[in-house]
Order: C-alpha cells, then structure tokens, then sequence
C-alpha cells in the first residue's frame, strides 16, 4: 500500500489530527523506524548550554567514522541543526518514498523545520490563532510525529533527537517512540542550568529511561597555548549532578571558540579533522551514543 505522505510546501498547514489519522501515523512511525537500530535523545531541559551543538557535533563525529546517522532537529522553534552542519538544500519529497532528509557533508541525514521555513521566518500554525499554549503544544507534537513519520530514514545505526529545551520534552519523546534507547543530558555548571536538568533526569527516571550520560558543557575557557582551563563558575554542576542521580559524568568539555566559530560558519566536519582533544572527546561521547565500531 503506498503511504500517505504529507506535503509540506505550506508549514502553517499542519492541523490537529483525529484519533483515527493519528493511530495511522503511529503505525507509519513504527514503519519508518524498523530498519533504525538505536534512537537516543539529547536533552537539556534548560536553552543555552550548547545542547544542539553538542548533537550536531555528535553525529558528524560518527558519520566521519563511517556510522549510518540520522539527526531530528525536534526544537520547532529554533531550529539550528542545518546552520551548524552546513545544510541549505531544500528538502526533496517522492510520493511513493516520502520525504528525502537533507545530507551533510560526511553524511549525516537530517530532518530540522529549518529547512521548512523561509529565512528569518518565524514558524506559525494554523487556526486557532489564539487558542494558545495547549493547542500549540499538540500541533508541535504532531509535527515531530510527522517528521518521523513521513521522512524515509532508510538504515541507521542510530537517530539521534535534538530535543528542546523544557523537562516534558523528553516525556514527549518517549510517548511518540516507546522503544527510546535512552537520553544523554547536557549541563553547565553554573545552578540554574542544573536544576532545570535535574528535573529531566528525574523525569528520565521515573518513565524508566536508560540514562546513556551526562555532559558538563562550558566547564571552562581553554588555554590556546597551553591548554590550561580556566573555570567558568564556581560550581561543578556536572560532578553534583551525576553523584544525585547516579548517572556517569562522561565528559567536561571546555568552551571552545573555534568550534563555536565552526558551527556558526556550518562547518563542523572540518573542526572536528582537526579538532584535537575536544574532537577526541566528542568521539568517545559519541560512542556512547552509538556503541560499536566503524562500518567497513
């Protein structure tokens, strides 16, 4: 049976579904996902600690080690998968295969509402124009439904999520994909960032939820010269946060201003060939995520 595909020339055309249309693209999720092999979730609960980066990078770091990878920008809002990974091609749809998710230069597949949208436009839905927060709420799950739904993925060794900020997104996630792999959780050190993430790796654990690792991002400035690291807070969110909830502490990360140069110029492949240290220890998170070796 050929499925029914989405068109997607006109985002604000997306609508609430009936209860019928939704178990319908449930079952297209589960087909979409059976030759997918692991599907992990990257979560922050709080924006700005470099949570999308930290996907980004992830996955060029295994497409670069021959790795099948595919990478669901699910922040609607603000989308920034395709800028980091240098992205900019529309996106191509076959009625008979559905949506054919953009590439990057090593290979990683995405899917991000970037690629939707006119530059600089802002994402809106469709009526009711004020129905507010609720209403909202469902249309955007809808939409990450539909990504997984109508984007033929093909094989992949893992699909790796870019969540939004926001504890419940990770509960969102699990309730479209049962079958979740697990979650890794990106913090800063400083208090505010970990408490928001305290509450999305208790939310993790009460739905059961492997919990791959945590990441201290920004733990500090490296020295160009020396590689020295000046702390950036005064407190070791991170160290706190993975004795609380008994999660490994998998990396500290330094504030790198040449990846972040890199990301903002899309061109992450090329920091991560000679990215030193750092790009190795995005390699070693990266193998959490996806464990096993290159592809031959």
């Amino acid at each position: 049976m050929t499925p029914k595909i989405r068109t997607y020339h006109e985002v604000d055309e997306i609508e609430s579904s009936l209860p019928g249309q939704v178990a319908e693209a449930e079952g297209r999720v589960g087909a979409r996902l059976a030759s997918v092999e692991r599907i992990v979730g990257v979560m922050s609960g709080k924006g700005g600690v470099g949570k999308s980066l930290m996907s980004a990078a992830i996955a060029a770091s295994l497409a670069r080690a021959g790795r099948r990878v595919g990478l669901l920008d699910a922040d609607l809002n603000g989308p920034s998968a395709a800028r980091m990974l240098g992205i900019s091609a529309p996106l191509r749809e076959d009625e008979a295969c559905g949506v054919e998710p953009a590439r990057s230069a090593s290979g990683v597949r995405l899917m991000s509402m970037a690629l939707l949208l006119d530059h600089d436009a802002a994402l809106r839905w469709k009526d009711p124009v004020d129905a507010g927060f609720v209403w909202r709420g469902v249309q955007e799950r809808e939409a990450v439904r539909q990504f997984f739904a109508d984007v033929d993925w093909g094989a992949l060794d893992v699909l790796i999520v870019d969540l939004p900020p926001g504890t419940q997104r990770l509960a969102e996630l699990h309730g479209l994909v049962p079958d979740l792999d697990g979650a890794v959780a990106v913090t800063i050190p400083g208090r505010a960032s970990v408490d928001a993430v305290a509450r999305s790796l208790d939310l993790a654990r009460s739905r059961g939820l492997p919990l791959l690792g945590l990441v201290e991002n920004m733990s500090g400035l490296a020295c160009d010269e020396c590689g020295a690291l000046t702390p950036l807070y005064e407190a070791e969110g991170g160290v706190d946060l993975a004795a609380r909830f008994d999660v490994e502490l998998i990396a500290r990360l330094p504030f790198d201003r040449r990846l972040a140069a890199a990301a903002d110029k899309g061109a992450i492949d090329e920091w991560l060939e000679g990215g030193g240290r750092l790009a190795e220890e995005i390699a070693r998170i990266a193998s959490r995520v996806a464990p096993g070796g290159e592809r031959p």
